[in-house]
C-alpha cells in the first residue's frame, strides 16, 4: 500500500513539475514578446571624473532626442530604450561598460564621448560586429579601418587643417606658435596637421613648446613663444587648461589671437568674469552654433534649454544628433539587424544640428566647421568653413 501511494505521489510531483516548466516556457514567450517591443541602444560616457561635463551634456543630448523619437512613435513603431554606462574617462571602464551592454543585447552603441575610451571600445565593437558611433571622438584611428564604427565629429587632423586655414585666410597671419599637451593623442593630432598646413600655406612656425598632462602652471613655455613674437598661437586642448594658458599668455605679455580645437567649449564658464579679457577675441573650432539661425539649430537649443536650463554645447549637440542619425539608419534598414544598420550608415545622407553629414571611406564625417569667436564674455559664430 505504501508502495502504491509513493508511486500515485511520485506521479502527481512530475506532473507538476512538467506543467510549471510549461509555464515558465509560457511566461517566458510573454517576457520575450514584451523585450521584442523596445530597441535597445547603449550609451557610454564620462558621467563621473574630470571629463563629465562633456559626457553628461553629451548624454543630455541624446537623451532629449531618444524623449522626442519616443514620443513620436518610437523607430520601425517600437519605443527606444537608452541606457547609458558610466566610463569615468578611463580606457578600462569604457571596455568593462561595452561588454555589459553587450550582455544586454543592445543593437548599437553611442560612444565613446572623448577619444581614448573610444579607441579603447573600437575593436571589440569591431569582434561583435556591433554599430558603433562615437558622437565627439575626434581621434583619428578611431574608425580607420572598422567596418561599423563611426563619427558625428569631425577628426583632430581636420581641425587642425581648418585652423590653419582660418589663421590664413581669415587672420592674415604669417607667423604663429604653436603649445602643445605632450600627452594628449587629441592635442597632438589637430598640432600636427596644423603644422602641416601653415607651412604649405607660406606661414612661419616661431615657436613650438609643450607642457605635461595636468599641468597647471604654463609661464615657462608662454615667456619662450613671447619672446618670438608670433601673431597667433594654436593651443589645442580642453577647456579647463586653456582657461589657466590664456590668463597666464597676457600675464607674460602674449598680444597674439589664441586658437584651438573643439575642446575649447566650455572654457568661457571657467573663467570668472573678471578674467573674460583673457580669452577676448580668441577662435576656435566647433561642431555648431547656438546663434546659427537654422530652424532646425533654433528648435533644438529651445527644447534643450527648457529641459535642462541651460545652453546646449556642441557636445550635447552632436550627442543629439548621433540618436537621429541611428534612427534614421535603422528606419533605412528597416529591421534592427546589426550588419543591416552598419550598411545603412554608411550611405546616409543625413541633416542635423551640427549640420548636413555624409561619411567617407574610413567612416568620417564630410561636414562643415563652425568659427567660434569670444566676444565679451559671449560665444558668437565668425564663420562657416565648408570643407574643400
Amino acid at each position: 500500500m505504501k508502495k502504491k501511494i509513493l508511486k500515485i505521489i511520485s506521479a502527481f510531483t512530475v506532473m507538476a513539475l512538467l506543467f510549471t516548466g510549461c509555464v515558465g516556457k509560457e511566461d517566458s514567450k510573454k517576457d520575450s514578446g514584451k523585450e521584442s517591443d523596445k530597441i535597445k541602444i547603449g550609451g557610454i560616457a564620462p558621467l563621473t571624473g574630470d571629463l563629465a561635463i562633456y559626457g553628461v551634456t553629451a548624454t543630455n543630448g541624446a537623451k532629449l532626442a531618444f524623449e522626442e523619437i519616443n514620443k513620436d512613435g518610437g523607430i520601425l513603431g517600437k519605443q527606444v530604450e537608452y541606457n547609458v554606462l558610466d566610463d569615468k574617462g578611463d580606457n578600462t571602464e569604457a571596455v568593462n561598460a561595452f561588454n555589459k551592454l553587450v550582455s544586454e543585447e543592445v543593437i548599437a552603441v553611442i560612444g565613446a564621448v572623448t577619444s581614448a575610451p573610444s579607441e579603447a571600445v573600437a575593436q571589440p565593437a569591431v569582434e561583435e560586429n556591433m554599430p558603433l558611433l562615437t558622437p565627439t571622438g575626434t581621434q583619428l584611428g578611431i574608425t580607420e579601418g572598422r567596418a561599423n564604427v563611426f563619427r558625428v565629429c569631425y577628426t583632430d587632423p581636420f581641425q587642425g587643417e581648418i585652423l590653419a586655414k582660418y589663421t590664413n585666410d581669415t587672420l592674415k597671419a604669417k607667423k604663429v606658435a604653436i603649445l602643445t599637451n605632450n600627452s594628449s593623442d587629441y592635442s597632438d593630432g589637430i598640432a600636427k596637421a596644423y603644422k602641416e598646413k601653415a607651412i604649405e600655406l607660406g606661414m612661419e612656425v616661431v615657436a613650438q613648446e609643450s607642457y605635461p598632462d595636468k599641468a597647471t602652471d604654463f609661464r615657462a613655455q608662454l615667456t619662450k613663444i613671447a619672446s618670438s613674437n608670433p601673431e597667433v598661437v594654436v593651443v589645442p586642448d580642453y577647456y579647463n587648461t586653456i582657461s589657466l594658458v590664456a590668463q597666464q599668455a597676457k600675464e607674460v605679455g602674449i598680444d597674439a589671437t589664441l586658437i584651438g580645437g573643439d575642446g575649447w567649449d566650455g572654457v568661457i564658464e571657467q573663467l570668472d568674469k573678471s578674467a573674460y579679457a583673457s580669452v577676448e577675441g580668441d577662435v576656435f573650432t566647433n561642431h555648431y552654433s547656438t546663434h546659427d539661425e537654422n530652424e532646425k539649430v533654433q528648435n533644438f537649443v529651445k527644447a534643450y534649454k527648457e529641459k535642462y536650463n541651460e545652453d546646449p554645447s556642441s557636445f550635447a549637440a552632436l550627442g543629439y544628433d548621433a540618436a537621429y542619425i541611428y534612427k534614421e539608419a535603422i528606419e533605412k534598414a528597416g529591421k534592427t539587424d546589426k550588419e543591416a544598420i552598419i550598411e545603412a550608415m554608411k550611405a546616409i545622407d543625413f541633416d542635423g544640428v551640427t549640420g548636413n553629414l555624409k561619411f567617407d571611406k574610413n567612416n568620417n564625417p564630410v561636414k562643415s566647421v563652425s568659427m567660434i569667436k569670444i566676444v565679451n564674455g559671449k560665444y558668437t559664430l565668425d564663420s562657416v568653413v565648408k570643407p574643400e
